[in-house]
């Protein structure tokens, strides 16, 4: 059975790549099995078709790192939070036994209705994929941590942590750049609102942000519901003057 130890779940093809491409490729670059669950195909995209879609995805994964890629084919712009829509996420999560999974921001102001369901549906299938009762074809499997990564969010949340990308920035962008069909001569993309500025400089800008919280150059920005455990308070990083 192929496993992984990190699975990004997004709603749309892109949006991971958008959100932590720089996180997933580090990750990959660490020794770490990375997926990307897509729930839908973004068949309701202005621009584009599936087809084309599903090939700019594979390309992205590619430069990536990343070793699975799947799609649910949920319905784009109908994505609910019901039993039905959390077992066949379980489903994933049990046969592809992430660690670790990341997925939307819980946040109740986000334009696009996927982005703030998908946050409530991956957290509780995660959940859910650990009843002994359900899906008894496989193996019960719980995540040991779920993250919800936060960029461009507008409703203010501060970051748990921030993952230094900028190693890794050059080629987020050229992940997103994969996307041909959906951001060229963009200004605009998901939770990304427009400036007049290119997108891939908007998303450079918001990188800059977050990397200076960390006295980076680039970063992207996770949020936990839990507290996170600090071991060695003599060695923590990030200077405060």
């Amino acid at each position: 059975m192929e496993t992984v130890d990190l699975l990004a779940i997004f709603p749309h093809p892109d949006d991971a790549e958008l959100t932590c491409g720089g996180t997933l490729l580090k990750s990959a670059r660490q020794g770490y099995r990375v997926g990307v669950v897509d729930l839908s195909a973004g068949e309701m995209a202005s621009r584009g078709t599936v087809a084309l879609r599903v090939a700019e995805a594979r390309t992205a994964a590619s430069i990536l790192g990343v070793a699975v890629r799947e799609n649910l084919g949920f319905p784009d712009s109908g994505l609910t939070n019901t039993p039905e829509s959390r077992l066949q996420v379980a489903r994933v999560i049990r046969r592809l036994r992430p660690s670790v999974v990341i997925t939307t921001a819980p946040s109740p102001f986000g334009r696009h209705p996927d982005h703030r369901v998908a946050a409530e549906v991956v957290r509780d299938a995660c959940f859910v994929s650990g009843l002994s009762m359900v899906l008894p074809d496989l193996q019960p499997h719980r995540p040991r941590k779920v993250l919800h990564a936060i960029t461009y969010r507008e409703d203010y949340l501060k970051p748990s942590f921030v993952v230094d990308i900028s190693a890794e920035f050059e080629e987020k962008l050229s992940a997103i750049g994969a996307y041909e069909s959906q951001f060229a001569g963009a200004t605009q993309a998901g939770e990304v609102y427009p400036n007049g500025e290119p997108l891939l400089d908007i998303i450079r800008h918001q990188a800059a942000h977050y990397g200076s919280l960390i006295r980076v150059k680039y970063g992207e920005p996770f949020h936990t519901t839990e507290t996170v455990q600090v071991d060695d308070v003599v060695a923590l990083p990030v200077s405060t003057f």
